[in-house]
This record gives C-alpha cells, sequence and structure tokens, in this order.
C-alpha cells in the first residue's frame, strides 16, 4: 500500500527550500521526519519508553550521524564501517540536546532517544544547520510531553548581509558565524565564531535567525496539525507537598542566607550548606524520612536556590562576598614548563588552566573526513577536565562531548587571531587543574599566553570571562554575573560565555534558561562581559605584552621554500632516498607540498639546528642552480675519469658537470690527473649546452691564453656511411637502402 505522505515546506529566499516530510519512513518509531535541501537529506526519528525510569533526571540521548555512503565515499581505515562519532558530529548532538532537553517536564524520567542521520548530501548544504528543526518536528508527531516547537538555524553575514544557513562556501567570506536555537517565543541557545565585532552586531545577528526560526516552528506545527497531532502522554508526575515546602524553606531559608552572604570559598559554604541540610532532615523522624525524604532534600534545594538569588537581587552580594561586576583575583605565569614550546598557568579564583602548545610541520595537521566535509586544521586546540580539578574521584571514560565541547568553544576563539601566515602547525592543549567556574574561559586566556610564549605572532591577545543572569520576573529586578562560580551557573537563568580582542567578540556560547529574555538586557550584559573581559586582557597583557619575537631556542624553527614543480622528484629521490639521507644528516624534518593551483613544490624546513637548516637549503639551492652561458665559476674535482674529470659547483654543491680531456688545457693532454686531481678548486667557463653531444659543456682552457703559434685541429668529419659498401649494404651484409 502506498503511503500518505505529509509535507510542508519552508522557504529561506533567493531560491533556497527546507522541505519536512513525514509518513513514508521509519514509521514504528513515535514521531519520524526526513527534513531535505537541496540534496541534503536528514531522517530524524524519536522513540520515548512509556515507563519512567528510577533516574532522578531525563535519560536523554541525542545521536547524530553522518553516513559515508551519503557522500558516496567509503569510510577511512581498516574496517569499512562507520564506528564512533567524529568531533563534528559530537559537537551538533550538543547543539540540540541543549535546546531540547529544558523544553521537557523536570519530572519526565522515561529514556527518550532522538536519532538523526544524514541520508544524503549536498555539497552546498551545511546538515548540522537542519538538526535542531528534524529533531523538534519529529517530537511535535509524537506524544511525548514537550513544551513547543524550537528550530535552530546557522547566521553569517557576507558584504554586511545576513544569510541563513551560508553554504560552506559562502562562509569562508562570513565575518560572522553563528548557530541559534529558539522557540517562536524565546532565544535559548547561541554558539559562534566572530571576526571581533560589536555587541550590538551580534544581537542583531540573533534578532534576524530568530525570525527565521520563528516561520520552522509554525511550518513543524502546522505539519502536526495535518498529520494528526497525538494526546501527549500520560506518566506518574513527581508528587508535590506544598505545606512541606513551606515548612522546610522557614527552617533552611534564613541559614542559608546568611551563610552566602558571608562570602567564603567552595569548601567552606558546600560544608556549611550539607550541615543545614542534615539540620533540617533531624527535624524529621526516619519513618517520615523513608516516605518523602526526597522531597525534603528536594525541597531544602529549592529553599537554598531561592536564599542565594534573593542575596544577589536585593543586595548585589554574591556567594564568594562578591559585587556583580567583580572580577575574582587573577594571577599569571609564562615559560613554567622548561620542555615544551609554549606554556602558561592562567588562575582566576577557584579555577586554573595549564596550556601548552607544540610547533609542527603541515605533516601534523589535524585531519578531518567525515561525508559532509573533508579538510585540514593547521591551529586545534584539545581540552581535557580530568575528575581531580573538581576534587572528585570518578572513572575515566575517554574524552567526554563536553571535553569536545569546551575545546571546540575555546579553538574558535582563537583562529582567527592565529595569522594566515603563520608556517606551523599549531597544537594548543589546556590540562584544567582547577575548576570553580568556566574553565573554558581559563582555556581561553591560558592558549593566549601561551602562543605568545612560543613565539606565535597572534594578531591580538585574546581573553574571555562567563557571565550570568539572575531575574524576577514578578518584580522586574535582575542583575548580570561577571566571571560566575559553578554555582551560580547552576542557580542562575543564563549561562554566557564571551571571548574577544580589545576590538570586539571573537566567540560566543549562550545558554538561556529564562523565556522572553530581552534584547534589551541581553546587550547590557554583552556590554558588561566586555568591561570584565577587557579587565582580563589587562592582566593577560600585564604577564606577556607581545609575542615573543622568535621561538625558544629548543623549539623547532621552520623555514619555507617553494621550488619548481619539475624539481619535487629530484629532491625527493628514488624511492624517496635523497630526501631521507638529508634529513638523517642535518637532524630535519622535511615536508613536500605540491600546489594544487600552480604546481609548485612547496617545502617546508623543521629543525632545532640552524646548521641543519642550512644545509638543507643548500642543497634545495643546488638542486635550482642553473649556470649562465658564458659566465665563469668555481668547481671542485670530484672524481678522476679517463677522458676528463667530475666537477661540481662550489656554490652548488652536488650540482656536476663533466670537464672534458679536451677542455683541461690548450696542449693535448693524455691523462686527466696531469692537469688536475681530486679536490682540486678551479674556474671553468660554463658554454650551455654543446650542439654535438647535447650536453653541458665547461671549459677550463678557455680561460687559459691560447700558446703562441698554437693551431687548433679542426674537427673530424663524421663518416656517415662508415661500414656500408657502396650499394648502402652494411658490412653484415643487410640492404639499408630506401625501399619505395
Amino acid at each position: 500500500m502506498i503511503p500518505k505522505v505529509f509535507k510542508e515546506v519552508i522557504d529561506l529566499g533567493d531560491g533556497r527550500q527546507i522541505s519536512i516530510e513525514t509518513g513514508k519512513l521509519a514509521k514504528q518509531a513515535h514521531g519520524s521526519v526526513v527534513v531535505q535541501s537541496g540534496n541534503c537529506m536528514l531522517l530524524c526519528t524519536v522513540v520515548s519508553n512509556y515507563k519512567q525510569s528510577d533516574l532522578d533526571f531525563l535519560p536523554l540521548t541525542v545521536d547524530y550521524r553522518e553516513k559515508f555512503a551519503a557522500a558516496g565515499r567509503y569510510p577511512g581505515g581498516f574496517f569499512k564501517r562507520e564506528a564512533r562519532p567524529s568531533d563534528g558530529e559530537v559537537l551538533t548532538m550538543r547543539l540540540v540536546d541543549r535546546v531540547l532537553r529544558p523544553l521537557f517536564p523536570k519530572d519526565y524520567h522515561a529514556e527518550t532517544q532522538v536519532m538523526i542521520q544524514m541520508m544524503s548530501h549536498d555539497e552546498d548544504v551545511m546538515p548540522d544547520a537542519m538538526a535542531g528543526l528534524a529533531a523538534s518536528a519529529a517530537i511535535q508527531l509524537s506524544d511525548f510531553p514537550f513544551e513547543c516547537a524550537i528550530s535552530e538555524v546557522r547566521v553569517g553575514r557576507v558584504n554586511g548581509e545576513f544569510i541563513i544557513n551560508p553554504s560552506r562556501a559562502q562562509l569562508a567570506e562570513s565575518d560572522i558565524e553563528m548557530m541559534i536555537g529558539a522557540s517562536a517565543d524565546s532565544v535559548m541557545m547561541v554558539e559562534g565564531e566572530l571576526d571581533e565585532i560589536s555587541e550590538e552586531e551580534m544581537v542583531e545577528a540573533i534578532k534576524f535567525g530568530h525570525e527565521a526560526i520563528k516561520v520552522q516552528c509554525a511550518a513543524q506545527i502546522k505539519l502536526a496539525e495535518a498529520f494528526g497531532k497525538k494526546e501527549t502522554r500520560e506518566y506518574t508526575e513527581e508528587r508535590e507537598d506544598a505545606d512541606l515546602a513551606e515548612k522546610i524553606k522557614g527552617m533552611a531559608y534564613d541559614k542559608v542566607y546568611a551563610i552566602a552572604k558571608n562570602g567564603s570559598s567552595k569548601q567552606e559554604r558546600t560544608s556549611a550548606f550539607a550541615e543545614i541540610k542534615e539540620e533540617v532532615k533531624a527535624n524529621f523522624s526516619e519513618e517520615e524520612l523513608a516516605d518523602f525524604g526526597d522531597l525534603v532534600s528536594k525541597y531544602y534545594h529549592k529553599a537554598e536556590k531561592a536564599a542565594i538569588r534573593n542575596l544577589t537581587l536585593d543586595e548585589g552580594l554574591r556567594l564568594d562576598g562578591r559585587k556583580t561586576t567583580e572580577i575574582r583575583p587573577i594571577w599569571c605565569e609564562v615559560d613554567y614548563l622548561p620542555s615544551t614550546h609554549g606554556s602558561a598557568i592562567f588562575t582566576r579564583g577557584e579555577t586554573q588552566a595549564l596550556a601548552t602548545v607544540t610547533l609542527g610541520t603541515s605533516r601534523e595537521a589535524n585531519k578531518i573526513d567525515m561525508p559532509s566535509f573533508e579538510g585540514e586544521e593547521t591551529f586545534y586546540l584539545h581540552y581535557n577536565f580530568p575528575p581531580f580539578c573538581t576534587g572528585e574521584a570518578r572513572p575515566l571514560r575517554g574524552t567526554s562531548r563536553r571535553e569536545v565541547g569546551h575545546g571546540n568553544l575555546a579553538q574558535r576563539a582563537l583562529k582567527g587571531m592565529i595569522p594566515s601566515d603563520c608556517p606551523y602547525t599549531v597544537r594548543v592543549v589546556s590540562e584544567v587543574l582547577e575548576s570553580n567556574g568556566s574553565s573554558s574561559m581559563a582555556t581561553v586566556c591560558s592558549g593566549t599566553m601561551a602562543l605568545m610564549d612560543a613565539g606565535v605572532q597572534m594578531k591580538s591577545p585574546v581573553s574571555g570571562i562567563a557571565m550570568g543572569l539572575i531575574s524576577d520576573a514578578e518584580t522586574g529586578k535582575y542583575a548580570v554575573l561577571s566571571d560566575i562560580l559553578g554555582d551560580e551557573d547552576h542557580l542562575g537563568d543564563m549561562d554566557f560565555k564571551v571571548t574577544g580582542t580589545e576590538e570586539g567578540i571573537t566567540a560566543c556560547q549562550m545558554d538561556i534558561k529564562v523565556k522572553g529574555l530581552s534584547y534589551e538586557i541581553l546587550v547590557n550584559a554583552l556590554k558588561q562581559a566586555r568591561e570584565g573581559r577587557l579587565h582580563i586582557l589587562g592582566k593577560i597583557t600585564d604577564t606577556i605584552s607581545q609575542a615573543n619575537e622568535d621561538v625558544k631556542s629548543h623549539a623547532p624553527k621552520m623555514v619555507t621554500r617553494t621550488i619548481p614543480g619539475e624539481y619535487i622528484g629530484a629532491l625527493i629521490g628514488p624511492g624517496g632516498k635523497v630526501i631521507q639521507e638529508l634529513q638523517k644528516e642535518t637532524g630535519c624534518t622535511i615536508v613536500i607540498n605540491e600546489d594544487p593551483v600552480t604546481e609548485e613544490g612547496i617545502v617546508e624546513i623543521l629543525g632545532t639546528n640552524q646548521d641543519g637548516i642550512d644545509a638543507v637549503l643548500a642543497k634545495i639551492d643546488s638542486l635550482l642552480f642553473k649556470p649562465e652561458k658564458g659566465n665563469v665559476y668555481e668547481v671542485k674535482v670530484i672524481k678522476m675519469l679517463d677522458f676528463g674529470a667530475v666537477v661540481e659547483y662550489v656554490e652548488a654543491p652536488g650540482n656536476e658537470v663533466l670537464l672534458h680531456v679536451s677542455e683541461l688545457a690548450w696542449e693535448r693532454t693524455n691523462n686527466v690527473s696531469d692537469v688536475v686531481n681530486m679536490g682540486d678548486i678551479l674556474e671553468v667557463k660554463y658554454f650551455g649546452l654543446d650542439p654535438r653531444t647535447r650536453k653541458e659543456k665547461v671549459s677550463r682552457k678557455a680561460l687559459l691564453e691560447k700558446p703562441e703559434g698554437f693551431v687548433e685541429r679542426p674537427p673530424r668529419e663524421r663518416d656517415n656511411n662508415r661500414g656500408r659498401d657502396n650499394r648502402g649494404r652494411d658490412n653484415r651484409g643487410r640492404d639499408n637502402r630506401r625501399r619505395d
């Protein structure tokens, strides 16, 4: 039976469209859609168990995968099958998860899976920009308890004009790349990379993206209505007890308020809050705690949150005693690790990051092999968040999604400041050693200093700050918090991280937890972030004001030379013999790449010994050496033959030519050794190609005075019929005459 298909089309302008279709594929899922733009197609399915789990949180899994078959390609590696997700896929999962998760009810704990896969690829369409739309559209067709439709778009700006979901080619020319997630009413998530733009320009980009999202949300609702919107499923809701909540608030609120007002350290207040919680629990019998102990913990934390938020709104004070605009004490140090190419420590309050820089050739570039994109990064940053940095002991399970996301944010913050002519591949690694509030921004700061310590000539230093927001919709009060603590991140209404130079913003990441946040508050928050960012930047430049002029003595120096394409083979040698021996002799790493446009060879020479680098350059000069006709050159005898001497040009060692015995002297020379010997250095004149032999000709005698009365013998004429009889037969009787 032919399935009934339901479809909605969204117009993006400039002839582009996005279609949302359901009814044809994956009908046993609780919701499924195919989202298509151009030839790019995403299939999204959603399933949620009808039984609540025993967990006290929503076990939501968002999975995004790009199939290699979608681009007509095979997976790389030995096993020709897609394996663990790439960093690009993980970043897309995070973008979708951050918008979806807050819209499920807090007491909904059924295991839920959102699975998105790219089934067809289009070079002009970036699939991750449609993943949020696909996820929300599939949920709208399900019976999940979900607050409202959302969507995500990418915003670019080329020549001053904003573009929704630009192509990769357009992004290359854009000064803004922002992913925006929102419902029709509220912006919920922003993440992006910017070319030192102002706060006002950033807000304009958010507004532009939000208008496009409103259209996409309306299309989802229309599709769900046409398909037949299901009734929201019933589930076992968490029990509530208003009287108990009020009773516990009375027990805890004032005590928490007093502790919070003291401005203690993280360990001190954590211990004090734990004592208050135990005092509250002591007011209940064991039977009561067995019956509703979970509610006691829940309402205590609710009272704790209210007390801390009100302290900030009413008195402008924070957990550690700071005012809302105050930045925690900062100390920095560079060149801490003696053997790295660059290193720096950045400590702000109870957050500390140690960054290292390693310099390499293009061979060390980070290869990206995804169905939707193939390329490489010559600047990349890795972020590590070990459990000890928060005083915890937990299993190590490999690189987490959080580490991938935070590292990507810091990388985007810094990469625009790496000059385009930087000859190195640059790897930055951030080791978070302490964490209590935005280790990703500490990574940006320590990464900036480590790069300057390594001698990377950054365009401008970059700093970053994490901001928070506490607001009260009833009273209209709000407080923007600079340099938030971990607790303030959890208790606040918005967590946004902003990085930039003195000129403008380079990257941002925002998670907004309240509905209807006004753009006025957002602009004010961004301006306050700028003040804090510049304060931190001052601390960085006080420590290291500008990049070191050169790399460290133990770090490799990089020299790049361009050679004509026809000389690449000579430098590599048969089976790589020449280049391998040269690397062994000089201790340098030599990498040769061919420019696909000019077909020239780009030679990268990396070494710690300048003599070794000079030796490689001399070899290249030797290969490229072209003597000019009529010029005189110094040569060295390197081989003796019966019919002459092989000599090499002194200014181009390895560049050899035959000095024929007849060109040694005006007099007849019976033995080559009568005139020259091994190792002799002499001058010769270059005559270019000999028309008779078609080989290069040099002469020593041309530089000597001709002896008086010397008569040069005329060249012997070549007998073309030698060995043939007068009838055209050779001496073996074969007839070589031309026949008709």
